[in-house]
């Protein structure tokens, strides 16, 4: 489709200001050298969509993908810190591309391009920080087919590692845990001496700094380490992660994605009903243990404990079903019907909310059907759209699993017996992702949030206190382009934007500037505008758009109106590029 197709805008270098040009064009994508480097090393054929057979083989049409301006600098960029990497002393750097930019493929073409033009036995350790990551990472390079399918290349301990590396792999996939000692207090040991080993840390601005970092190092004394991130490193872990990685190899950060069609604007709002938690240190400290993203069951239930008063505020009934009853309202009503995920502060809100909104969703069926009854024929065709679509859409909660979670959920008053029978028989990820399938709406807490990707996500409910990273990679999963979507949209139920202000400017252009996340209030303000700059525009012409509105849809005397309005701004040449302008303007702001 077309709205992949991106413009490229620089020749050699990520410093260039950027052109759009036939010449930049030509220069860098067909002088010779580039042309084969990009046939050879920038090309993907990669099986998606579909289920998964059992053989463990996806089903699904074969895809073609060529880097963008972006990967294509990106990528040499790193292959040529590995010529360096004796002066490195193994940090070959930090790769920033923001989220939604291609990071995967970015990691693929480098290692491919390593294993053609480095001369070498190269083993590319793959590092992530949950399981979830892990396996989605893996299906990526096992769909682009440079991971032979049904070779075991996961890592399930420090023994396991150094057996692998031991082997005859291209690649290794591994969590950061696996890089602790089999004892407590113990040295960590060391797993390889190989110096053709390449070590990737996908997200690395998180658990990979500290103890386990020096842990990897201490287990790969000889290796090289390049980390990919989608979120800039904060105030507080530059320092750190210059030492293990190096300083930035690349960068193509928030703003630039969105100005070259890479991602989509994102837009947030405030709803009601929102909640200020008033003690900054004591909010911050919550949103500290949240940030983690992946609590388990026994940490949720201290944070419970911990901050009894708010999380009893963000989880009382009244409020739960005020936003079930606007969460209805506004996804069943917004322009571009995409998908939507809710964030809940824990599992039981979840459920909880699924349990709310379902109910809230089956009223407004109800009342739209009494509502249609009562409408002319001639105006029914809208209404009968939204109820159908209502009526097939389908919604479930993903949350990860927990002991006694049935009993523990039972006496809260909620059943995730039910969630977890649909979670174990059905592929909701693979659902999620197909924009065809009737499931839209999901609640989840903590999975989901980081390394998912469907294209067709547009709107994000957050209701979970959140900031720096975790925030970034949450509002993320609505900005992939996708066919009609121009925007992404965050609605905040609970002011964590208050925090998102202090750290966008560096997120977005990695030197402070405009924010890249605009309010929605603005671009209502916009709107309203264009439309009154419009209305006059007719006017002007002798055309009275609000009395041509009042009149009865499909009678005489509107359609007569209509016609004397092609006639007065449409059949001259002139006027017609002129209104136009005005019409695209209204149409892409709506």
């Amino acid at each position: 489709s077309f709205e992949f197709f991106a413009e490229w805008k620089k020749v050699d270098d990520e410093a260039e200001a950027g052109a759009v040009s036939l010449e930049t064009m030509l220069r860098a994508t067909c002088e010779p050298h580039r042309m084969l480097d990009i046939v050879e090393n920038f090309i993907a054929y990669t099986d998606t969509g579909g289920t998964i057979d059992a053989e463990g083989k996806r089903t699904g049409s074969l895809v073609k993908k060529v880097a963008k301006n972006h990967q294509y600098l990106g990528v040499n960029n790193a292959l040529e810190a590995t010529y360096e990497v004796k002066e490195r002393e193994g940090r070959l750097g930090v790769f920033w591309h923001t989220q939604g930019s291609g990071k995967s493929l970015s990691m693929l073409w480098f290692t491919q391009k390593v294993l053609r033009k480095r001369p070498g036995n190269w083993t590319f350790v793959l590092v992530t920080d949950r399981k979830e990551l892990d396996g989605q990472l893996y299906e990526e390079f096992a769909d682009s087919g440079v991971i032979t399918s049904g070779v075991e290349v996961h890592a399930e301990t420090s023994a396991h590692l150094r057996e692998l590396l031991g082997q005859d792999h291209r690649y290794v996939f591994t969590l950061i845990h696996k890089f602790i000692p089999a004892e407590k207090g113990a040295e960590m040991p060391v797993l390889s001496e190989r110096d053709d080993i390449i070590v990737i840390t996908d997200e690395a601005h998180r658990s990979q700094y500290d103890t386990l970092a020096a842990n990897m190092r201490a287990a790969l004394p000889n290796a090289s380490f390049l980390g990919f991130t989608g979120t800039p490193l904060i105030e507080g872990e530059e320092q750190e992660t210059k030492r293990v990685f190096g300083d930035y190899v690349s960068t193509y950060n928030f703003a630039d994605s969105i100005r070259d069609g890479a991602t989509v604007p994102l837009y947030y709002e405030n709803r009601i009903p929102e909640l200020q938690l008033t003690n900054e240190d004591f909010d911050t400290e919550l949103e500290d243990l949240l940030d983690e993203a992946a609590l388990d069951e026994k940490q949720e239930k201290a944070v419970a404990r911990k901050f009894s008063q708010q999380h009893q505020l963000i989880t009382r009934p009244k409020r739960l079903e005020e936003i079930a009853v606007d969460l209805v309202e506004h996804f069943a009503n917004r322009g571009f019907l995409g998908k939507g995920m809710y964030v809940a502060i824990d599992k039981a809100t979840a459920v909880r909310m699924y349990d709310l909104v379902s109910a809230e969703w089956a009223r407004t069926i109800g009342r739209l059907e009494a509502e249609i009854e009562t409408l002319p024929m001639l105006e029914r065709a809208p209404k009968e759209y939204q109820l159908r679509w209502m009526r097939e859409t389908d919604m479930a909660v993903v949350v990860s699993q927990a002991q006694n979670e049935v009993a523990d959920m039972a006496d809260l008053g909620l059943d995730i017996a039910l969630h977890r029978r649909k979670m174990n028989d059905e592929d909701l990820d693979s659902r999620f992702k197909d924009s065809d399938d009737p499931f839209r709406l999901v609640f989840v807490c903590a999975m989901w949030l980081t390394g998912f990707d469907a294209p067709s996500t547009s709107t994000i409910y957050l209701d979970k206190p959140m900031r720096g990273h975790t925030l970034m990679q949450t509002i993320a999963r609505a900005n992939r382009v996708f066919p009609d979507k121009d925007n992404g949209l965050i609605v905040d139920y609970i002011g964590v934007f208050r925090n998102l202000e202090k750290a966008l400017a560096i997120y977005g252009t990695g030197t402070g500037g405009a924010n890249p996340v605009k309010d929605m209030a603005q671009l209502v303000a916009d709107l309203r505008a264009a439309l009154a700059t419009a209305a006059a525009f007719c006017a002007e012409h002798g055309v009275d758009l609000a009395a041509m509105e009042a009149l009865p849809l499909g009678s005489l005397a509107r359609l007569s109106a209509l016609e004397a309005a092609v006639d007065a701004l449409i059949a001259p040449e002139a006027r017609r590029r002129d209104f136009f302008t005005h019409e695209t303007l209204v149409a892409a702001l709506y």
